[in-house]
């Protein structure tokens, strides 16, 4: 398996802190608002990066964190009025419904800043005593001057970095670029006791608190936007290597921008998207797989037409699944004939491809092609088999992969009573009055069929096929799908 590090800007054989286990920290949201599809990309992605290392057998400690006091929830709880820190609860638990709704897994541990201070006053303890740091006022700052290595993530030098930032000018300072660890409090802000007074953390400390605290030194994996290179990151290797005097992290793994008509999705821009606006007209599966229907560290771009060929993607996959689970209510075969051997072979051959695309540096993209060319054997297989009897080996080893790789993606919800694939359509939270309506002509439909009125039935089924639902009567009965 290869990891493209950030930190060495190459791809590198993943050989983990110890045989088996994976230690791996992801930056998650600040809490002021409901997470935009910028926000989904890195939860998504690094959730299905959990997933294969599982698949692949590694036992994975999995932590990601909650910044819940910050400028920007100050900034919102005024505008509304409200306390910061219910403010941020509020959003925490929109963020996991939303996550939910796109099949993320909770982590093993998912911290909050709020509950963390005295970790990360520690931990700025070590770092004043190792004279990497200065009280100024009640405020701390990093001293960058007392890392030497500073800059090597991002691969720029301070001029570099200092001509590409909006710094902050303040006399107090040693460095225009050293930046805060801790801020002293300001009348209305939450705020708590230090040895520097009242105040609370600066932004970039709490990530190298909070994964120190969880996955000690040298962890496996830290992970989150590109946008977090600099000075995110940059600063949490600076903070955390000064107090421990050891490596940090092993591999740093940074996902591409989203970006909307090939421009990068900001506020500035007024070009950003909710997802919870998204889940509103797009089923989750479809949302999943268009983020991850791109290589991570590739731009994605956003737009309806996108958005529309995903969904048809995701019919067409569970189209094939269905002719399989449909397939094996059949009468089967147990023995196996030349073609069920060609068959299981093609199937052996999609998940080879399967795990060398996610060995090569995490290619969901790649790895998605491999769920079309097992979906495409189905069908060849079921289409030559016609109504004759199939194997029921080759019927079960196809459905067995199809869940394997979904277990990776993530695109279907599984039921968790039965394990399988939920693969029938969404009900939108609220009724689902439309598809409830619908379930009531395919009844009137088929009292029609009883009653060998075929006009009306192939009425209904023709004005539905118009509105973008087609209809097809299976040994199972009527089934449903969008054009």
């Amino acid at each position: 398996m290869e990891i493209y590090n950030t930190l060495s800007k190459r791809k590198e054989k993943f050989v983990p802190r110890e045989p088996g286990r994976v230690y791996m920290y992801v930056c998650g949201p600040t809490t002021y608002n409901f997470i935009h599809l910028g926000n989904a990309r890195p939860i998504v992605f690094f959730d299905t990066v959990r997933r294969y290392l599982e698949y692949r057998g590694f036992r994975v400690k999995y932590v990601q964190n909650f910044t819940d006091v910050d400028d920007k929830i100050i900034n919102r709880a005024r505008e509304e009025g409200c306390d910061p820190l219910a403010l941020a609860e509020k959003y925490v638990e929109e963020y996991f419904r939303d996550a939910d709704a796109l099949h993320v897994r909770r982590a093993d541990v998912h911290p909050r800043v709020t509950a963390h201070i005295p970790d990360i006053i520690e931990l700025i303890r070590r770092i004043l005593d190792r004279g990497a740091a200065y009280v100024v006022e009640g405020d701390v700052y990093f001293d960058i001057g007392a890392y030497p290595a500073y800059g090597k993530l991002s691969g720029r030098s301070l001029e570099e970095m200092q001509a590409g930032a909006r710094v902050e000018v303040d006399p107090r300072k040693k460095h225009p670029m050293d930046f805060a660890l801790w801020k002293a409090a300001k009348p209305g802000e939450p705020s708590w006791d230090s040895p520097w007074g009242r105040g609370r953390p600066g932004w970039h400390i709490e990530c190298s608190a909070m994964s120190l605290k969880y996955l000690g030194s040298g962890f496996d994996i830290h992970g989150g936007g590109s946008d977090l290179i600099f000075p995110h990151h940059e600063n949490e290797i600076a903070q955390a290597e000064a107090a421990t005097g050891e490596t940090f992290v092993r591999y740093w793994m940074h996902n591409g921008f989203i970006t909307v008509n090939q421009e990068k999705m900001s506020k500035s821009l007024g070009n950003f998207f909710l997802v919870r606006e998204i889940l509103a007209k797009y089923p989750p599966e479809a949302v999943r797989f268009f983020l991850l229907s791109t290589h991570y560290r590739s731009p994605l771009d956003f737009d309806d037409e996108k958005m529309d060929a995903a969904r048809r993607s995701v019919e067409r996959i569970k189209n094939s699944l269905r002719l399989l689970q449909e397939a094996l209510s059949r009468p089967r075969r147990e023995g196996k004939g030349v073609a069920d051997e060609e068959f299981l072979a093609a199937l052996e051959r999609c998940r080879r491809g399967f795990v060398a695309a996610m060995d090569d540096d995490f290619n969901t993209a790649l790895a998605i092609s491999m769920w079309f060319e097992l979906a495409r054997e189905a069908n060849t297989y079921l289409h030559a088999a016609g109504e004759r009897s199939v194997c029921r080996e080759a019927l079960e080893k196809a459905l067995d992969l199809a869940a394997e790789f979904n277990g990776v993606l993530g695109i279907f919800a599984v039921d968790e009573a039965t394990g399988r694939m939920r693969l029938e359509e969404r009900r939108e939270e609220g009724g689902g009055l439309a598809e409830a309506l619908l379930e009531l002509l395919l009844e009137v439909r088929q009292e029609a069929r009883a009653k060998k009125d075929w006009a009306t039935a192939d009425r209904i089924r023709d004005r539905l096929k118009e509105l973008g639902i087609i209809l097809e009567d299976t040994p199972a009965g009527p089934r449903w799908r969008r054009a």
